[in-house]
């Protein structure tokens, strides 16, 4: 007789809170980086950087860069009468989560590690489209606004292990892995602002051109879905 096969193992890591918040502050230093080289325009220009551009429509540009089995897709557009003010309200991970798939199950804030530094788990349903179906995400997400006044949103999965220390993870739900993506929004002229959102997949293998296709529009629509939340927005200052 075999012996009996071994049951999953699955690991989780408990740490304190002074720890995640160091690695959080640690790992999301990196992604505003890749934010900010993302959103520089000097460097957008320059045709060596990897991005091709898939769409360039109503003053809205769609671009892509392939890394390995790593796909980022960057959209950027001018915000016109839209100050960063305004636009960095509905620049976080729950707006955006309910942009991208309105079978948004839950969304809520589980650790408030500092005032700028969060932690998210955002949780799809079954009636989601085949990148969130069943899905639940355990993100960080850093609010930064740097000495030029450029407001920077990072937002990226914890490992599996310490999210799993954070937030066991429900039964019939498939932890999902959000990696560094999050918004750059940058002050202009007139109360206006440049806006660019970076989002990165990794499908562990090739993406289909349809797919593609559809990521494009829906990237088009959630900008526009969110320049009208942030246009509703109050101006910090109006009674």
């Amino acid at each position: 007789m075999g012996s009996p096969a071994p049951a999953p193992c699955s690991r989780s890591w408990s740490i304190s809170e002074d720890s995640l918040r160091r690695y959080v502050h640690f790992a999301s230093e990196s992604c505003i980086q890749e934010l900010l080289s993302a959103s520089d325009s000097n460097r957008a220009a320059n045709d060596n950087d990897g991005w091709k551009v898939l769409t360039l429509e109503n003053g809205v540009e769609i671009s892509k860069r392939r890394s390995g089995s790593l796909h980022t897709f960057r959209s950027r557009w001018l915000l016109r009468s839209v100050s960063p003010q305004q636009f960095i309200t509905v620049a976080n991970a729950i707006d955006a989560a309910k942009q991208w798939d309105p079978d948004l199950v839950e969304a809520k804030y589980i650790k408030d590690l500092e005032d700028n530094l969060s932690i998210i788990r955002l949780r799809f349903g079954d009636s989601s489209k085949p990148l969130f179906r069943n899905r639940e995400f355990i993100v960080y997400e850093r609010r930064e606004t740097m000495e030029d006044g450029t407001l920077v949103v990072a937002v990226a999965s914890l490992p599996k292990e310490i999210a799993a220390g954070l937030h066991p993870k429900q039964n019939n739900a498939i932890r999902g892995l959000l990696l560094q993506s999050g918004w750059v929004v940058e002050k202009l002229e007139d109360d206006s602002c440049l806006v660019t959102y970076v989002v990165q997949l990794d499908p562990a293998g090739w993406l289909p051109k349809c797919f593609v296709n559809r990521l494009n529009t829906k990237l088009v629509m959630i900008i526009e879905n969110l320049r009208k939340l942030a246009q509703a927005c109050p101006i910090e200052g109006d009674t």
